[in-house]
C-alpha cells in the first residue's frame, strides 16, 4: 500500500449536523456523513470501493487495473488516480465515442497515466460479456478487472466498513445509488435495528432491487441488514436535471454552504427533505445522510 496516501485519508470522515427548520418542525436530527472529505482525488465510497480491489489485485500480482464508465465518471478518474499512487498501470473503457479536446475528468485521469479506449453504447451495454472481455484481453493483455462503478464483492466489503464509523444513536442511513455497491456494504455492516434507504438516481432503479441482494449474496451469502429503495426521486434518469433540482441545489448550498453534486447527492437529499415532510420518520429519529462523493475535477 501507498503509504504516503494513507496517511493522507481523512478517516473517519467528519459529520456535521445541519441546522434546517424543516427538519426541526419534524423533530427529525439531520447529520452529513462528509466522505467527500476523505481524499481530493479519491473521494467517499470511491476509496472505501477500490481499497480492496487494489489490495486484490496485488495479491494476485496484476500490473494493471481495468475499469468502465462514462466520460464524466469520477469512478475513472478515481480508479486512475489509486492506480498511479500504488505503481499499477490503468485503462479506462469510455462509454461512446472519443470526443477531442477530452473534458476535464478525462484529461484528469490520463495525467495520472490511464490509458483511454472506447466502446460504442451497443458494444459497452454488453461490457460484461465474455466477447466483450476477450477483446480487451487481446488488446491490452492481462488486467485486473473493475467494474463500472467499482461495485463488486470487494468494494461491498470497504463499504461495510462505513457503518463502523457511525454513531450508536443513529437509526436511518441515506445514500445515493448509482451501481448498489455503497449500499450493499452499508447495510451489511450496519447495527441491527439501522434503516439504510437508497435513492437510485436513475429512472426505472427499481431493478437495483436485485444487483444489491447479488452483490450481499457474493460476501455474505445472504441479504443483510435492514434496507429499501425510493425510486421516484432520478429528475428524469441518470445524469438528468430539471429547474426544480437546480433550484433545490441553490437553495440548499445558501442554506448550509455546501454545493450538492447534481448527479448523486443532490437527489438523495432531495429525497430525504420530501421523507422527512411527508411524516415517514417518527420524531426524534436521527439520520445521517452520506455525502459520498464530488463532482469536482482536481487541477491537473
Amino acid at each position: 500500500m501507498d503509504d504516503q496516501l494513507l496517511a493522507e485519508l481523512r478517516l473517519p470522515s467528519p459529520v456535521v449536523e445541519i441546522d434546517d427548520n424543516r427538519f426541526a418542525a419534524a423533530g427529525v436530527r439531520v447529520l452529513l456523513k462528509r466522505d467527500d472529505l476523505i481524499h481530493p482525488e479519491v473521494p467517499g465510497n470511491k476509496w472505501r470501493k477500490l481499497k480492496y480491489n487494489v489490495a486484490s489485485a496485488r495479491e494476485l500480482g496484476f500490473e494493471t487495473l481495468l475499469t468502465f464508465g462514462g466520460a464524466y465518471s469520477n469512478h475513472i478518474r478515481a480508479t486512475a488516480a489509486v492506480a498511479a499512487r500504488f505503481g499499477f498501470g490503468s485503462i479506462g473503457v469510455i462509454r461512446g465515442e472519443e470526443h477531442l479536446p477530452l473534458n476535464p475528468s478525462l484529461r484528469y485521469a490520463v495525467s495520472r497515466g490511464m490509458r483511454l479506449t472506447y466502446l460504442d453504447r451497443a458494444t459497452y451495454r454488453e461490457k460484461t460479456s465474455d466477447a466483450v472481455i476477450e477483446a480487451l484481453h487481446r488488446e491490452f493483455g492481462e488486467f485486473y478487472l473493475i467494474p463500472e462503478g467499482g461495485s463488486n464483492a470487494e468494494a461491498v466489503r470497504g463499504c461495510a466498513e462505513l457503518s463502523e464509523e457511525l454513531d450508536e444513536s443513529v437509526d436511518v442511513v441515506f445514500c445515493a445509488v448509482g451501481t448498489g455497491g455503497t449500499l450493499a456494504g452499508l447495510a451489511a455492516g450496519a447495527p441491527p435495528g439501522l434503516i439504510t434507504v437508497g435513492v437510485p438516481v436513475l429512472k426505472g432503479g427499481a431493478f437495483l432491487e436485485d444487483d444489491i441482494l447479488r452483490l450481499q449474496e457474493q460476501v455474505y451469502g445472504a441479504r443483510r441488514g435492514s434496507w429499501r429503495l425510493e425510486c421516484d426521486y432520478h429528475f428524469g434518469g441518470y445524469a438528468k436535471r430539471t429547474p426544480e433540482l437546480d433550484a433545490f441545489i441553490d437553495a440548499f448550498e445558501h442554506r448550509h454552504g455546501l454545493r450538492l453534486d447534481w448527479v448523486y447527492e443532490a437527489k438523495m437529499m432531495y429525497a430525504l427533505v420530501d421523507q422527512v415532510a411527508r411524516g415517514r420518520f417518527p420524531r426524534g429519529t436521527t439520520v445521517v445522510a452520506l455525502i459520498s462523493g464530488s463532482g469536482e475535477v482536481p487541477e491537473v
